[in-house]
């Protein structure tokens, strides 16, 4: 586990749990250039605690994956250093600070045979992954992401730090290049955009808004769409999915007899949990992750197209005249 600040330490957390609970994986150890706060994080998880991770790969040759939990900047570098040494990696999302940076990564983990993976934990949320299954012709997308203010990850902007979660799972489940972006954003309480909304048309027809905010009275994780004779209503934190037919046969009739209503099964787990499952299975079995470097590279294309929109948009209302 590299870098083992407030989410990092959660990825430990769950390999020491998953370790105990029988699963075929071993934590060797953490690394952090804050090397008081790695040992302690080691002692807390019976492993050892290392500054660098050329500690970590001298140290333990055998080390064979690791989750990359660094600020942004360092992805590259970090995992550039990992995948060297023989290791597949799991770098947290963003995948990177730029596409540049984010093709690099990719090209590394083709040309050197390495399982690339992205924390876009969402994907392994047990609501989206109920969701999936039912998609037919999405047409129109409405999600909220909203947060209290805390001082972590303002180093990115609120589509990088928050907003990317719901554009990956939007662009998984619409399967469409994006045709037009519109945005507005503003920095409330960081030098960066702390709340946004964004307008996405994909050249399917399919529309999506999104709203994103870390400067919230209230969290709000929700996602609902349209498509032809359904609605479907999810809750990312309560693990839940509500579906309103039109003419179907099963669920439960609603105030209007013609629209049913269905809850699918969900069999509640820890997101966190699930993605490092899978990270892990995908080491194993030498399997294409289900969240690749490329499918984190998809992502990131268009939140820094909409970074770019909700600039173009300040500069045309004059934005830091007014501040």
């Amino acid at each position: 586990m590299v870098g083992v600040g407030a989410f990092g330490r959660n990825h430990a957390r769950i390999y020491h749990q998953l370790a105990r609970q029988g699963e075929a994986v071993r934590l060797v150890g953490v690394v952090d250039p804050d090397v008081a706060r790695a040992d302690a994080v080691a002692a807390e998880f019976g492993c050892r605690g290392f500054g660098s991770v050329e500690q970590l790969v001298t140290t333990h040759s055998e080390v064979q994956a690791a989750s990359v939990a660094v600020p942004t900047v360092l992805h590259l570098e970090t995992a550039r250093g990992l995948m060297d040494a023989g290791v597949d990696v799991l770098v947290e999302k963003p995948l990177a600070p730029s596409l540049a940076e984010a093709d690099e990564l990719v090209g590394l983990a083709q040309s050197w045979n390495r399982i690339g993976q992205v924390g876009h934990l969402e994907r392994f949320n047990p609501a989206v992954r109920a969701t999936a299954p039912l998609i037919t012709q999405p047409m129109f997308f409405e999600v909220h992401r909203l947060s209290a203010f805390t001082p972590r990850s303002l180093d990115v902007d609120v589509i990088l730090d928050l907003m990317i979660h719901d554009l990956d799972v939007v662009l998984w489940l619409v399967k469409s290049p994006v045709k037009e972006i519109r945005a507005v954003g503003l920095p409330i309480l960081s030098g960066k955009a702390d709340i946004a909304n964004v307008r996405l048309e994909f050249e399917s027809g399919c529309v999506a808004n999104f709203t994103a905010s870390r400067v919230s009275t209230e969290r709000v994780r929700k996602l609902r769409f349209f498509q032809p004779r359904q609605y479907v209503s999810l809750d990312y934190s309560r693990q839940e999915v509500l579906v309103f037919s039109v003419g179907e046969a099963g669920g439960t009739p609603s105030v209007n007899p013609q629209i049913k209503v269905a809850k699918p099964a969900i069999v509640t787990e820890e997101p966190l949990r699930a993605e490092l499952r899978s990270f892990l299975e995908a080491v194993r079995t030498r399997s294409k992750p289900l969240v690749s470097f490329e499918d984190g590279r998809r992502a990131l294309a268009v939140a820094l197209d909409i970074v770019a929109a909700i600039r173009q948009h300040g500069q045309k209302v004059r934005l830091e005249q007014l501040r």
